[in-house]
Order: structure tokens, then C-alpha cells, then sequence
């Protein structure tokens, strides 16, 4: 059985201060190094636990990133399930699709380092999360009501690869400004006749 959204495992109180120390020590070194410069002994020294209990939360830096991104990640996945239109529901399928699409690169556009290192750190982290199952879930849903003809599973997966967060970082390094990956992909979104 699945477990339910919002239901997590029943955590002992010092392991959850442990993990709330080694979350804001880590946000603490990024704000201050950059993410580029997050490792995982820094991050035991400026919380003040060892390495081992910094391994045991986090086995990897990935695991760490999506940790910084929890909060951010709930609050996205909030404006599309229910928050107002054009993004949440009440708009037309075409428009929502674009306002979660434009949403998305905003969002890599202040996080995107960040979401880089969860995403990459081990091999298809970006597919097992349940953000990457959500946004899919969503893009289908919106996609089968606007071409009921189309594979809505496979075209979400394709419109979510532009929105990888290495791709999108080397674009912007590369020159290429946001509003311009924005109109790029509105070009792959666009129903075709």
C-alpha cells in the first residue's frame, strides 16, 4: 500500500531535532558558499552532530537538496492542486498548462542549482520522488482533457525534460534568458492541429 500524502513515518524527537539541525545548517552553508559548495562533513561540523548521523538522514547530497527544497515543493505543488486560476483550477486546460509550465521555470530560476543537485546526485533521482510523480500526474490530467487522442503519459514526460534542472542551468550559463526557455516550451505545448 502507497502511503498517503502528507503521512510520514513517526519520527523520534531527537532524530527530528537531529534532521531540523542538519537542514538548517545546510541552508545556512548555501546561503553563505553557494550550493556548488554544499558538503555533507561541513554540514555535521555547523550542526554540531557527526558525520554518521548526517549519513544517516541523508545518504547523499541529493537527498540533502530535496530536504532544502521540501517547504518551497509543497508550496508549488499547493498553487496547482488548489490554489487560484490560471494556475490552480477554474482556468482552461491550455491555460493552466502554460501557468504551470511558466511556474516551473520560475521556480528553476531561483532554485535551479539546488533542484540540479537533488535531481542528479544519484542515478534517476529526479523520477522516484513524489514531486517528479505529481507534476507528471498533473501534466497527464491536463493534456488528456485538451488531445484525448494524444499518449498523455508520454507527452508529460516530454515536456518535463526541458524542465530538467541541468538542462535549464546550462541554458541560462549558455546565455539563454528565462522568458526565452518560457516561449520555447509554449512551443512544445501547443496542441497541434
Amino acid at each position: 500500500m502507497l502511503p498517503m500524502a502528507g503521512s510520514e513515518p513517526v519520527e523520534r524527537a531527537d532524530a527530528a531535532r537531529n534532521r531540523q539541525k542538519i537542514v538548517r545548517a545546510a541552508a545556512k552553508l548555501v546561503a553563505a558558499k553557494g550550493v556548488r559548495g554544499l558538503a555533507l562533513d561541513e554540514v555535521a561540523a555547523e550542526a554540531g552532530v557527526g558525520i554518521g548521523t548526517v549519513y544517516r538522514r541523508f545518504p547523499d547530497k541529493g537527498a540533502l537538496a530535496q530536504a532544502l527544497l521540501d517547504e518551497n515543493e509543497r508550496e508549488f505543488q499547493a498553487t496547482f492542486i488548489s490554489g487560484p486560476p490560471p494556475l490552480g483550477p477554474g482556468a482552461p486546460s491550455e491555460t493552466r498548462l502554460k501557468a504551470f509550465m511558466d511556474a516551473y521555470v520560475d521556480r528553476l530560476e531561483t532554485h535551479g542549482e539546488l533542484l540540479m543537485v537533488a535531481e542528479t546526485e544519484t542515478p534517476m533521482a529526479r523520477f522516484v520522488t513524489g514531486a517528479y510523480r505529481l507534476h507528471h500526474s498533473h501534466l497527464v490530467s491536463l493534456i488528456s482533457e485538451i488531445e484525448p487522442d494524444v499518449d498523455a503519459h508520454f507527452r508529460a514526460d516530454a515536456l518535463l525534460a526541458p524542465l530538467a534542472a541541468a538542462q535549464y542551468v546550462y541554458q541560462r550559463e549558455n546565455g539563454m534568458t528565462a522568458d526565452q526557455v518560457k516561449k520555447g516550451l509554449g512551443d512544445l505545448y501547443r496542441p497541434h492541429a
